[in-house]
């Protein structure tokens, strides 16, 4: 048989080739930190990100309390990491650890991407804002409207950020402990001093008819956390105009949370939190292989993992 033909047909006739061949393939290593992570789907959904534009690579989920942060970060400069996932509680005091960050990290005064350079430092960016952002239908027009958030914490810093972005001209943040939210407040109000920032107790919620997106930054109706809970009352979602308000919840485990199920008997438009998950992964993929992926597909493997 003709040498130059079997080699079309085997490429790779021995070992020796099959190696070499393995070696021009890039491999991207990759991963996630924070704690507890038993919940992430992370490495589902990133792998499959990589996978839809024909890339490899391995995505390790490393459980990392913050007193085991420093230990982690000289781990993962030793083994040739290319980028890594930050999540609670580690997306603020991440930051001190960073060569430099985009802008939205810097708005948002936390980091949940990380790019390893050449040289081994660390630039970090906030990908949660670009998927609060796109998961937001561009038709539907916040220009000068009202928004009312559910919480105070991390997340709803990333929703402000987001809203701020497509035009909001007031928001209405709604939490358990006023006192304890007032970091936030004058963290958002330094930031964005054209929008008008309320706090009201979430126990007193007040008419939220006015309103054209509620945002749910709380963990309630999570699997595992209150899950049969919703942070309205039934009788809030009643008066909401279909029309006029979405209701956006940034849980995404499970796919359909209580609020959503609720909001969606009423006619109300809704937004699940997996979308702002695929989206943000999906910004990441692109920061650290320059390459955009397959959001469907992505998405389609985390409803299997869920």
């Amino acid at each position: 048989m003709d040498v130059a033909g079997e080699n079309e047909i085997f490429p790779c006739p021995n070992l020796y080739c099959i190696i070499q061949k393995r070696a021009e393939v890039i491999m991207f290593k990759l991963g996630i930190i924070g704690y507890p992570l038993g919940h992430s789907i992370s490495a589902v959904i990133q792998k499959a990100g990589l996978e839809s534009i024909g890339l490899e690579g391995s995505y390790d989920v490393m459980e990392t309390p913050p007193e085991d942060l420093i230990s982690r970060i000289k781990y993962i400069k030793a083994n040739g990491y290319n980028g890594f996932n930050v999540t609670i509680p580690l997306k603020v005091p991440m930051s001190l650890f960073l060569e430099d960050i985009d802008d939205y990290a810097n708005i948002a005064g936390c980091v949940n991407t990380v790019k390893v350079l050449e040289d081994k430092s660390f630039y970090g960016y906030n990908t949660d804002i670009y998927g609060f952002k796109k998961a937001i239908p561009q038709d539907f027009d916040l220009n000068g409207k009202n928004a009312s958030i559910l919480g105070t914490g991390g997340a709803s810093r990333a929703a402000v950020v987001g809203l701020a972005e497509r035009g909001v001209k007031e928001i209405d943040f709604y939490t358990r402990n006023i006192i304890n939210s007032r970091q936030t407040l004058d963290y958002v109000r330094a930031k964005f001093p054209e929008i008008t920032f309320n706090v009201y107790q979430i126990q007193n919620i007040r008419s939220l008819e006015h309103t054209s997106i509620i945002v749910n930054a709380t963990p309630i109706g999570m699997k595992g956390f209150m899950a049969d809970q919703m942070p309205l009352e039934r009788a809030d979602l009643d008066k909401l105009n279909p029309a006029k308000t979405i209701i956006y919840d940034i849980v995404y485990n499970p796919v359909k949370t209580i609020l959503i199920q609720e909001a969606q008997k009423r006619g109300l438009k809704t937004i699940g939190g997996l979308d702002m998950l695929i989206y943000q992964a999906e910004r990441a993929i692109e920061i650290w292989t320059g390459q955009s992926p397959d959001t469907k597909v992505m998405k389609i493997a985390a409803l299997e993992a869920l």
